[in-house]
């Protein structure tokens, strides 16, 4: 086996399927603490990810090869799946049998979109990534659990052909507050999906009102998701699906914001902008978060080789460095001012390495 998997254990990306235990212990517990996981998540992970160190070892090529074909990296990824559907399943059944306050609908409601957020849309984007399309329908379940099906589109064949350009929607720009980029992005980003989907069925002659158009059967599929929830189990079945796909696909965004802020392409000639190199991702190292996120902050090799499981990915020489991982820059992404303070700085230096 190769040397880089000898020292690299499958053991710790289990631990995202830690995170919907901490909603039954919640309930069970009941109170303030059905906000555990949002704790857990927003304090604990930021203050822990530090003090747990970095890892910057990479595989070699023939490495990532032999790691790509090992099947053992796989089953966390599924077992979430399965695990996901029994959370809402749970979840649905509390709020709607259970005599629960304010305060812990409110928990429950928000722990569960951390939940299918930050590693359910994860686990989603990793396996729309994939050749198999076994692998393609866990990922849309996903989504479509989520209410945002459409990034199956726009991701693939959007955001990865025109990151860090004035044409993706899911990059932030330099000064650009997360709360303006939501708003563009969100809207944005489904405009930038209906668009591609419309332009791949002309292609073949088609219309784009068609039962085949991707953005059209995810919409569907989470219209009939919505009200079968809601004729079936009543309308709080309803509030709690759309308010936890509201977190969900939040936290998405947000992700989205820090991943890319502020790094543009240079536009080589009138609307043709230079390769994707790694200095257009902001890469962390950090074990904690790595581990939670199933290396989704080695993010410019992902896009580099969008294909290549997450086990395989490397940190890049040449891409910028957050200062902590992904849990510490969303709170701070949140802070305009503090955000500023922090990245402005580094994107100084980077124009100043670039100039220089």
């Amino acid at each position: 086996m190769a040397r880089y998997y000898r020292t690299v254990s499958v053991l710790p990306f289990y631990l995202s399927l830690l995170f919907p235990l901490g909603v039954l212990n919640g309930y069970r517990m009941g109170g303030w603490l059905t906000f555990s996981v949002v704790l857990v998540a927003f304090v604990a992970i930021p203050l822990l990810d530090p003090l747990l160190g970095r890892r910057e070892s990479n595989p070699t090529e023939e490495e990532c090869e032999r790691g790509e074909r090992q099947w053992r990296w796989r089953w966390p990824l599924y077992l979430f799946v399965i695990e996901e559907y029994l959370l809402l399943a749970l979840a649905m059944g509390w709020m709607i049998h259970q005599d629960l306050s304010a305060l812990e609908w409110i928990g429950l409601t928000v722990s569960t979109g951390v939940i299918t957020g930050a590693i359910g849309i994860t686990i989603a984007h990793e396996l729309i990534h994939r050749r198999h399309p076994g692998e393609r329908a866990l990922g849309e379940l996903l989504l479509i659990n989520v209410c945002y099906h459409h990034f199956t589109v726009e991701h693939v064949a959007g955001h990865h052909q025109n990151v860090a350009t004035p044409k993706d929607p899911a990059t932030a720009r330099k000064g650009e507050s997360f709360y303006r980029f939501y708003l563009r992005t969100v809207v944005g980003s489904f405009r930038s999906a209906w668009k591609l989907e419309k332009r791949r069925l002309q292609r073949q002659g088609l219309s784009p009102i068609r039962w085949n158009n991707r953005v059209l059967y995810g919409l569907i599929a989470q219209g009939i998701l919505l009200i079968s929830l809601s004729l079936g189990f009543g309308w709080q079945a309803g509030v709690f699906f759309l308010a936890q796909s509201w977190i969900a696909f939040s936290l998405l965004e947000l992700v989205n914001y820090v991943e890319h802020y502020g790094l543009e392409r240079k536009e080589i000639a009138p609307g043709k902008f230079e390769k994707v190199g790694p200095q257009h991702s902001w890469d962390a190292s950090n074990r904690l978060t790595n581990w939670f996120l199933f290396h989704l902050q080695r993010h410019a090799d992902h896009h580099r080789y969008p294909t290549r499981r997450f086990q395989s990915l490397r940190l890049m020489d040449g891409s910028p460095r957050l200062p902590t991982g992904y849990a510490g820059m969303l709170l701070l992404a949140v802070v305009p001012p503090l955000w500023r303070r922090v990245m402005h700085p580094r994107l100084q230096a980077l124009a100043d390495a670039s100039a220089g």
